[in-house]
Protein backbone atom coordinates (compact mmCIF):
# COMPACT_ATOMS: atom_id res chain seq x y z
CA UNK A 1 0.00 0.00 0.00
CA UNK A 2 1.59 3.35 -1.36
CA UNK A 3 0.29 6.81 0.37
CA UNK A 4 0.86 10.03 -0.38
CA UNK A 5 0.19 13.01 2.04
CA UNK A 6 -0.37 16.52 -0.29
CA UNK A 7 0.82 19.46 2.38
CA UNK A 8 2.25 17.00 4.53
CA UNK A 9 3.88 19.76 6.47
CA UNK A 10 0.54 21.67 7.30
CA UNK A 11 -1.42 21.23 10.74
CA UNK A 12 -4.13 18.73 9.06
CA UNK A 13 -1.01 16.81 7.23
CA UNK A 14 0.65 16.34 10.32
CA UNK A 15 -2.49 15.11 12.04
CA UNK A 16 -3.25 12.85 9.08
CA UNK A 17 0.56 11.21 9.70
CA UNK A 18 -0.31 10.93 13.50
CA UNK A 19 -3.63 9.43 12.96
CA UNK A 20 -2.17 6.69 9.87
CA UNK A 21 -0.02 5.54 12.68
CA UNK A 22 -2.32 5.84 15.61
CA UNK A 23 -5.07 3.56 13.30
CA UNK A 24 -2.14 1.26 12.38
CA UNK A 25 -3.15 2.21 8.41
CA UNK A 26 -1.42 -0.32 6.01
CA UNK A 27 1.22 2.33 4.92
CA UNK A 28 3.80 0.10 3.47
CA UNK A 29 5.54 2.85 1.28
CA UNK A 30 4.78 6.62 2.65
CA UNK A 31 5.01 10.04 -0.04
CA UNK A 32 5.01 13.43 2.16
CA UNK A 33 4.52 15.96 -0.61
CA UNK A 34 3.84 20.12 0.09
CA UNK A 35 4.94 23.61 -1.15
CA UNK A 36 8.32 24.28 -2.40
CA UNK A 37 9.71 25.54 0.58
CA UNK A 38 8.83 22.22 1.95
CA UNK A 39 10.48 20.15 -0.04
CA UNK A 40 13.84 18.36 0.96
CA UNK A 41 12.92 18.50 4.20
CA UNK A 42 12.35 15.35 6.24
CA UNK A 43 9.15 14.11 8.46
CA UNK A 44 8.93 11.47 11.36
CA UNK A 45 6.45 8.89 10.33
CA UNK A 46 6.88 5.45 12.49
CA UNK A 47 9.89 6.44 13.95
CA UNK A 48 11.89 7.24 10.60
CA UNK A 49 12.67 9.98 8.52
CA UNK A 50 11.08 10.99 5.57
CA UNK A 51 12.07 13.02 2.63
CA UNK A 52 9.16 15.59 1.96
CA UNK A 53 9.04 15.38 -1.83
CA UNK A 54 7.61 17.69 -4.80
CA UNK A 55 3.67 16.94 -6.17
CA UNK A 56 5.17 16.05 -8.89
CA UNK A 57 7.53 13.20 -7.67
CA UNK A 58 4.41 12.53 -5.67
CA UNK A 59 1.95 11.60 -8.76
CA UNK A 60 4.76 9.83 -10.33
CA UNK A 61 5.24 7.47 -7.45
CA UNK A 62 1.56 6.26 -8.47
CA UNK A 63 0.72 6.10 -4.75
CA UNK A 64 -2.69 3.66 -3.84
CA UNK A 65 -4.34 6.54 -1.81
CA UNK A 66 -3.50 10.11 -1.48
CA UNK A 67 -4.93 12.47 1.59
CA UNK A 68 -5.02 16.06 0.49
CA UNK A 69 -4.91 19.05 2.52
CA UNK A 70 -2.84 21.43 0.60
CA UNK A 71 -5.92 23.99 0.25
CA UNK A 72 -8.42 24.73 -2.51
CA UNK A 73 -6.33 25.73 -5.32
CA UNK A 74 -3.55 23.05 -4.71
CA UNK A 75 -6.20 20.54 -4.83
CA UNK A 76 -7.81 21.96 -8.15
CA UNK A 77 -5.43 21.52 -10.23
CA UNK A 78 -3.57 18.30 -8.62
CA UNK A 79 -6.42 16.04 -7.64
CA UNK A 80 -7.08 15.02 -11.51
CA UNK A 81 -3.11 14.68 -12.11
CA UNK A 82 -3.66 11.88 -9.39
CA UNK A 83 -6.83 10.67 -9.89
CA UNK A 84 -5.84 10.41 -13.69
CA UNK A 85 -2.59 8.29 -12.75
CA UNK A 86 -4.86 5.73 -11.00
CA UNK A 87 -4.66 6.88 -7.49
CA UNK A 88 -7.85 7.30 -5.20
CA UNK A 89 -7.44 10.79 -4.04
CA UNK A 90 -9.27 11.99 -0.58
CA UNK A 91 -9.28 15.61 -0.28
CA UNK A 92 -10.17 17.68 2.43
CA UNK A 93 -10.12 21.04 0.83
CA UNK A 94 -13.52 22.85 -0.36
CA UNK A 95 -12.56 22.32 -3.89
CA UNK A 96 -14.66 19.43 -4.64
CA UNK A 97 -17.39 18.84 -2.11
CA UNK A 98 -20.37 20.82 -3.87
CA UNK A 99 -18.93 18.96 -7.19
CA UNK A 100 -22.51 16.77 -8.43
CA UNK A 101 -20.22 13.26 -9.17
CA UNK A 102 -18.26 13.92 -6.32
CA UNK A 103 -19.20 11.97 -3.36
CA UNK A 104 -18.88 13.60 -0.08
CA UNK A 105 -18.02 11.49 2.78
CA UNK A 106 -18.61 10.74 6.37
CA UNK A 107 -18.19 7.16 6.51
CA UNK A 108 -20.48 6.24 9.17
CA UNK A 109 -23.23 8.17 7.60
CA UNK A 110 -22.40 7.83 3.34
CA UNK A 111 -19.77 5.49 2.90
CA UNK A 112 -21.88 2.89 1.13
CA UNK A 113 -22.18 5.42 -1.91
CA UNK A 114 -18.68 5.07 -2.67
CA UNK A 115 -17.98 2.73 -5.72
CA UNK A 116 -14.58 1.86 -7.80
CA UNK A 117 -14.86 4.38 -10.19
CA UNK A 118 -14.72 7.48 -7.40
CA UNK A 119 -11.17 8.43 -7.70
CA UNK A 120 -11.73 12.11 -5.93
CA UNK A 121 -13.44 12.01 -2.72
CA UNK A 122 -14.63 15.12 -0.87
CA UNK A 123 -14.00 15.24 3.26
CA UNK A 124 -17.07 17.62 4.22
CA UNK A 125 -16.33 20.53 6.19
CA UNK A 126 -15.03 19.92 9.77
CA UNK A 127 -18.38 21.90 11.33
CA UNK A 128 -20.60 19.94 9.32
CA UNK A 129 -18.86 16.77 9.94
CA UNK A 130 -19.28 16.38 13.53
CA UNK A 131 -23.09 17.87 13.32
CA UNK A 132 -24.02 15.26 10.97
CA UNK A 133 -22.34 12.62 13.13
CA UNK A 134 -25.20 13.81 15.73
CA UNK A 135 -28.43 14.56 13.33
CA UNK A 136 -27.99 12.24 10.95
CA UNK A 137 -29.17 9.26 12.79
CA UNK A 138 -32.14 11.21 14.35
CA UNK A 139 -32.73 12.21 11.04
CA UNK A 140 -33.23 8.64 10.01
CA UNK A 141 -36.00 8.09 12.88
CA UNK A 142 -37.37 11.35 13.05
CA UNK A 143 -36.77 13.30 9.43
CA UNK A 144 -35.59 16.97 10.06
CA UNK A 145 -37.72 19.63 8.87
CA UNK A 146 -35.09 22.40 9.65
CA UNK A 147 -31.53 23.38 11.58
CA UNK A 148 -30.83 26.88 13.10
CA UNK A 149 -26.93 26.33 14.49
CA UNK A 150 -24.65 28.54 15.91
CA UNK A 151 -20.92 27.44 15.36
CA UNK A 152 -18.36 28.67 18.33
CA UNK A 153 -15.18 27.70 15.94
CA UNK A 154 -11.44 27.08 17.09
CA UNK A 155 -8.69 29.24 15.98
CA UNK A 156 -6.97 25.77 14.67
CA UNK A 157 -9.56 25.70 11.83
CA UNK A 158 -7.86 28.98 10.52
CA UNK A 159 -4.41 27.33 10.98
CA UNK A 160 -0.82 27.99 12.67
CA UNK A 161 -0.98 31.72 11.59
CA UNK A 162 -4.19 32.03 13.85
CA UNK A 163 -3.17 30.08 16.46
CA UNK A 164 0.38 32.31 16.88
CA UNK A 165 -1.67 35.39 16.63
CA UNK A 166 -4.16 33.66 20.02
CA UNK A 167 -0.27 32.74 21.60
CA UNK A 168 0.94 36.03 20.81
CA UNK A 169 -2.05 38.19 22.07
CA UNK A 170 -1.94 36.13 25.33
CA UNK A 171 2.16 36.48 25.79
CA UNK A 172 1.10 40.52 25.24
CA UNK A 173 3.05 39.89 21.71
CA UNK A 174 3.10 41.66 18.22
CA UNK A 175 3.06 39.81 15.11
CA UNK A 176 1.17 38.57 12.16
CA UNK A 177 -2.51 38.88 12.39
CA UNK A 178 -4.71 36.27 10.82
CA UNK A 179 -7.64 37.78 11.51
CA UNK A 180 -8.95 41.78 10.99
CA UNK A 181 -8.95 41.88 15.04
CA UNK A 182 -7.47 40.39 18.28
CA UNK A 183 -9.47 36.97 18.74
CA UNK A 184 -7.82 36.70 22.11
CA UNK A 185 -10.48 37.55 24.51
CA UNK A 186 -13.13 38.52 21.65
CA UNK A 187 -15.43 36.62 19.45
CA UNK A 188 -15.62 37.17 15.92
CA UNK A 189 -18.64 36.66 14.18
CA UNK A 190 -16.51 35.93 10.55
CA UNK A 191 -15.34 32.50 9.31
CA UNK A 192 -14.14 32.56 6.13
CA UNK A 193 -15.61 35.16 3.19
CA UNK A 194 -18.36 36.88 3.04
CA UNK A 195 -20.41 35.90 0.17
CA UNK A 196 -23.19 37.93 -1.77
CA UNK A 197 -26.41 37.14 0.51
CA UNK A 198 -24.75 38.29 3.69
CA UNK A 199 -23.54 34.92 5.09
CA UNK A 200 -20.14 33.57 5.29
CA UNK A 201 -18.87 31.11 3.24
CA UNK A 202 -18.34 28.77 6.36
CA UNK A 203 -22.08 29.41 6.55
CA UNK A 204 -22.86 28.39 3.84
CA UNK A 205 -20.82 24.93 3.88
CA UNK A 206 -22.90 23.96 6.59
CA UNK A 207 -26.29 24.70 4.71
CA UNK A 208 -25.46 23.12 1.07
CA UNK A 209 -23.04 19.76 2.74
CA UNK A 210 -25.84 18.68 5.19
CA UNK A 211 -28.85 18.82 2.52
CA UNK A 212 -26.01 16.92 0.26
CA UNK A 213 -24.60 14.39 2.49
CA UNK A 214 -28.32 13.53 3.78
CA UNK A 215 -29.37 13.24 0.26
CA UNK A 216 -32.91 16.11 0.78
CA UNK A 217 -32.57 19.41 -0.77
CA UNK A 218 -35.62 20.27 1.43
CA UNK A 219 -34.16 20.81 4.92
CA UNK A 220 -34.20 24.56 5.29
CA UNK A 221 -30.81 25.30 7.41
CA UNK A 222 -29.54 28.65 8.63
CA UNK A 223 -26.46 29.18 10.42
CA UNK A 224 -24.11 31.96 11.82
CA UNK A 225 -20.51 31.13 12.71
CA UNK A 226 -18.07 32.60 15.08
CA UNK A 227 -14.40 32.41 15.85
CA UNK A 228 -13.69 32.43 19.70
CA UNK A 229 -9.97 32.18 21.50
CA UNK A 230 -10.40 28.53 21.80
CA UNK A 231 -7.56 26.07 20.68
CA UNK A 232 -9.30 22.56 21.36
CA UNK A 233 -12.23 21.95 18.80
CA UNK A 234 -15.23 23.58 17.58
CA UNK A 235 -18.73 23.53 19.30
CA UNK A 236 -22.13 23.68 17.92
CA UNK A 237 -25.29 25.01 19.25
CA UNK A 238 -27.89 23.27 17.17
CA UNK A 239 -31.59 23.32 17.26
CA UNK A 240 -33.41 20.52 15.57
CA UNK A 241 -37.14 21.03 14.34
CA UNK A 242 -38.63 17.24 13.08
CA UNK A 243 -41.22 16.30 10.91
CA UNK A 244 -42.53 13.90 13.50
CA UNK A 245 -43.02 13.74 17.15
CA UNK A 246 -40.20 12.75 19.35
CA UNK A 247 -39.25 10.90 22.78
CA UNK A 248 -35.93 12.70 24.77
CA UNK A 249 -35.29 9.12 25.72
CA UNK A 250 -35.03 7.79 22.55
CA UNK A 251 -33.10 10.75 20.78
CA UNK A 252 -30.88 10.24 23.78
CA UNK A 253 -30.48 6.42 23.50
CA UNK A 254 -29.92 6.97 19.51
CA UNK A 255 -26.91 9.04 20.03
CA UNK A 256 -26.24 6.61 22.90
CA UNK A 257 -25.99 3.77 20.55
CA UNK A 258 -24.50 5.91 17.48
CA UNK A 259 -20.74 4.87 16.53
CA UNK A 260 -18.21 7.91 16.95
CA UNK A 261 -20.78 9.78 19.01
CA UNK A 262 -20.49 9.97 23.08
CA UNK A 263 -23.37 11.03 24.91
CA UNK A 264 -22.36 13.37 27.49
CA UNK A 265 -25.24 15.10 28.77
CA UNK A 266 -25.97 15.30 32.62
CA UNK A 267 -26.14 18.54 33.46
CA UNK A 268 -27.01 17.85 37.17
CA UNK A 269 -23.39 16.72 37.54
CA UNK A 270 -22.25 19.66 35.10
CA UNK A 271 -21.49 17.20 32.70
CA UNK A 272 -21.16 18.43 29.46
CA UNK A 273 -19.37 18.63 26.01
CA UNK A 274 -16.19 21.36 25.93
CA UNK A 275 -13.01 21.54 23.57
CA UNK A 276 -10.86 20.81 26.85
CA UNK A 277 -12.81 17.21 26.53
CA UNK A 278 -12.92 16.99 22.74
CA UNK A 279 -9.22 17.61 22.65
CA UNK A 280 -7.45 14.97 20.68
CA UNK A 281 -10.48 12.81 20.47
CA UNK A 282 -11.67 11.32 17.22
CA UNK A 283 -15.06 10.93 19.20
CA UNK A 284 -17.90 13.85 18.35
CA UNK A 285 -19.59 14.71 21.99
CA UNK A 286 -23.42 15.49 22.70
CA UNK A 287 -25.09 16.88 25.15
CA UNK A 288 -27.39 19.85 26.59
CA UNK A 289 -30.07 17.83 24.73
CA UNK A 290 -33.53 19.68 25.76
CA UNK A 291 -36.46 20.13 24.21
CA UNK A 292 -37.46 23.60 22.64
CA UNK A 293 -40.33 25.00 24.27
CA UNK A 294 -41.17 27.63 21.74
CA UNK A 295 -41.70 25.05 18.18
CA UNK A 296 -43.02 21.93 18.30
CA UNK A 297 -41.49 18.69 17.83
CA UNK A 298 -37.87 20.60 18.50
CA UNK A 299 -35.26 20.35 20.23
CA UNK A 300 -31.84 21.51 21.30
CA UNK A 301 -28.49 19.85 21.26
CA UNK A 302 -24.76 21.10 22.04
CA UNK A 303 -22.09 19.18 20.20
CA UNK A 304 -18.37 19.40 20.21
CA UNK A 305 -15.54 17.73 18.54
CA UNK A 306 -11.68 18.36 17.66
CA UNK A 307 -11.67 19.56 14.69
CA UNK A 308 -8.46 18.67 13.05
CA UNK A 309 -8.77 15.15 14.22
CA UNK A 310 -12.72 13.95 13.34
CA UNK A 311 -12.95 16.82 11.53
CA UNK A 312 -10.75 16.51 8.72
CA UNK A 313 -7.57 14.11 9.19
CA UNK A 314 -9.12 11.23 11.08
CA UNK A 315 -12.68 11.41 8.89
CA UNK A 316 -9.99 11.70 5.35
CA UNK A 317 -8.37 8.42 6.99
CA UNK A 318 -11.84 6.62 7.91
CA UNK A 319 -12.74 7.06 4.08
CA UNK A 320 -9.70 5.51 3.17
CA UNK A 321 -10.15 2.59 5.37
CA UNK A 322 -13.39 2.15 4.05
CA UNK A 323 -12.96 2.06 0.70
CA UNK A 324 -9.51 -0.76 1.37
CA UNK A 325 -12.74 -2.53 3.44
CA UNK A 326 -14.96 -2.56 0.90
CA UNK A 327 -12.28 -3.64 -1.56
CA UNK A 328 -12.73 -0.58 -4.19
CA UNK A 329 -9.17 0.27 -4.69
CA UNK A 330 -7.56 -0.46 -8.06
Amino acid sequence: MKVAVIGATGMVGRMMLKVLEERKFPVDRLFPAASERSIGKEIIFRGKLVKVLSLMEAVEAVPDIALFSAGAAVSKEWAPVFAENGTVVIDNSSAWRMEKEIPLIVPEINAAVLTRKDKIIANPNCSTIQMLMAIAPLHREFTIRRLVISTYQSVTGTGVKAVTQLDNERRGLSGEMAYPYPIDKNCIPHCDVFVDNGYTKEEMKLVNETRKILGDDQIRITATAVRVPVTGGHSESVNVEFVREFDLDRVRAILAETPGVILYDNPAEKKYPMPIIAHDRDEVFVGRIRRDFSQEKSLNMWVVADNIRKGAATNAVQIAEYMISAGLLK
